[in-house]
């Protein structure tokens, strides 16, 4: 048996163990608990270091402040000055113990009185920060003389303590200049990385044998997928010397799924239908059954299909297969259902499967996506016939082709109780659909050679679809009695208002007035009404009632003769 390889590739997608994804995610986890504990330590050692330095300054701050009230008893009796705050100066910078140690005396205005700094004396001047001078002067109003205080310079941020010496009239400061106190955090930071990138590659190794010990079931398991994947056959997954573990669970689970798929794989060598194919999903299987269902379904057809047929030979296939892949799309992406392919007719099943929409309505949508992809492939052979054209005249049996190739269709839709479900044997079945609605939608497809029209509905799908949407115009267009039936039939032409040219509306209701005369026996009025209507369906109308008037039984049904 051949076996993964790590990294693998089956079609064009990479193959990644799970004890790697696995071994991954742990040392993630790993390494982001170690750097978030050593943050957490860094950011309170830093604060512990914070509040040690400023324990070492209160008591440094102490001293000094004793310093400049003995240096100012000596003033009072010396009034030298300079000597005074060379003296201070010196016996501040005995207790810095970093580069950039400070102290200072400032007055109210900012003023430096001494400035001892561990690194260069001749840097400061004044007193820059304003706001922290500002703040030591309004505690100082409030009564309060000493705190602590942070203030920027141009070497950074400093912090430390201060207090204000009421004899010299001006605050003694001592401080640390922050990034100092840094240093000594980052070396300590630098160290625990490299512990960490070292325990890090110590786990990798233990983690790498640990989980290829725990996961030898599971490559065995990936390496007989891979192999069924190479095969393109699904198989069963060996499990005689796998543990006992969720994993060998998972693989049972997948065995058991791989018979119901292999079992469903027979079932669609005998079912196309979605309704069919969801079933066996299911109920992982199907049986000879069906029950009467209220169904709506659609019927399509070509129009002149002989002609196309004994002129395109053979080829009318390629033309068909064309055809049925734009208008077997469009049932689907409304819920339907392809009950059958006949030839050049389409019969679909529409309320075998859930949908945002009624069944009617879908239907419908359905009828003018096929009429509108039909007439989208017409006018690409116009397209191709004008390019050819217009470099030489087309021969007459191109124009025959040409004929042939440029398909129309015809569709009728009827809803009512049929029969749906299985029919056949057990060594072949077919899904079908079984009622006069069925025959009725055939009927009402070849009506619209007779009225020109592409769609014809009954009344069944006019009145479910407008409960539901305003979207289409039902017009009348006749009552007629099919062959084989007693009782006449309205039937109606779905004008789609969101899709046609709305300026169409006002000939239909003009042609509808004058169905209205035709209906009472009033065919002058009818015939009148009609012409003005300006419409092709109304050509049928004239030819019946020619320059006659209507017969003295007039029930205003018309009898079709065939089928």
């Amino acid at each position: 048996m051949s076996k993964i390889r790590f990294f693998a590739r089956v079609g064009k997608t990479r193959i990644v163990p799970i004890g790697f994804k696995i071994l991954l995610i742990f040392i993630s986890l790993i390494l982001l608990s170690n750097i978030a504990t050593n943050l957490i330590t860094i950011q309170l050692s830093q604060r512990e270091t914070i509040r040690l330095n400023n324990t070492i300054m209160v008591a440094q701050l102490k001293d000094l402040y004793t310093n400049t009230t003995n240096q100012y008893q000596i003033y009072q009796y010396s009034k030298d000055k300079s000597s005074v705050n060379s003296s201070i100066v010196k016996a501040a910078a005995s207790g810095f113990s970093n580069a950039n140690s400070l102290a200072m005396g400032v007055n109210s205005e900012g003023k430096l009185e001494f400035v001892a700094c561990a690194n260069d004396e001749n840097y400061w001047h004044e007193f820059l920060d304003k706001k922290a001078l500002e703040e030591m002067n309004t505690r100082k109003e409030e009564g309060i003389m000493e705190g602590s205080i942070n203030f920027d310079t141009l070497s950074g941020e400093y912090f430390g303590v201060y207090k204000y010496q009421k004899d010299w009239d001006y605050f003694v400061i001592r401080a640390e200049l922050r990034k100092d106190t840094q240093e000594n955090i980052k070396r300590i930071s630098g160290l625990m990385a490299l512990a960490i990138i070292i325990l890090t590659v110590f786990y990798i190794v233990v983690g790498y044998v640990i989980i290829r010990r725990e996961f030898a079931t599971l490559r065995d398991i990936t390496n007989d997928l891979y192999e069924m994947n190479q095969n393109k056959e699904l198989g069963i997954i060996n499990l005689d010397h796998a543990e006992n573990n969720d994993v060998t669970y998972l693989a049972a689970s997948f065995n058991s799924l791989s018979s119901s798929v292999n079992n469903l794989m027979g079932t669609f060598k005998k079912f196309v239908s979605k309704d069919v194919v969801a079933k066996a999903y299911t109920e992982h299987g199907v049986a000879l059954e069906g029950q009467q269902q209220e169904l709506v379904m659609l019927f399509s057809d070509i129009k002149s299909f002989t002609y196309r047929t004994e002129t395109l030979g053979n080829d009318i296939i390629d033309v068909l297969n064309v055809h049925y892949d734009r208008v077997i799309h469009k049932v689907h992406s409304h819920s339907g259902v392809i009950g059958s392919i006949i030839g050049d007719a389409v019969l679909a099943v529409y309320g075998t499967l859930e949908s945002k929409q009624s069944k009617s309505y879908d239907s419908i949508c359905s009828a003018w996506d096929i009429t509108r992809v039909t007439a989208a492939l017409r006018e690409s052979m116009k397209v191709r016939r004008e390019e050819v054209e217009k470099k030489r005249k087309l021969t007459e049996s191109e124009e025959r082709i040409f004929q042939a190739v440029s398909i129309d269709v015809g569709v009728g839709i009827d809803g009512g109780n049929v029969f749906y479900g299985n029919i056949g044997s057990n060594e072949h079945m077919a899904n079908t659909v079984i009622g006069d609605n069925v025959n009725s939608a055939s009927r009402l497809e070849g009506l619209t050679r007779i009225y020109h029209l592409p769609v014809i509905v009954s009344s069944y799908v006019k009145e479910e679809t407008e409960k539901e949407s305003d979207r289409f115009i039902f017009f009348e267009i006749d009552t007629v009695q099919v062959k084989g039936k007693t009782e006449g039939k309205k039937i109606y032409f779905p004008f789609d208002k969101e899709e046609m040219d709305i300026n169409l509306i006002a000939k239909y209701k003009v042609f509808e007035e004058g169905l209205k005369a035709y209906y009472e026996g009033d065919w002058k009025s009818a015939r009148k009404l009609m012409k003005d209507a300006d419409l092709d369906v109304t050509e049928v109308f004239l030819e019946r009632m020619g320059n006659k008037s209507a017969p003295a039984e007039w029930s205003g049904i018309w009898t079709m003769t065939a089928k």
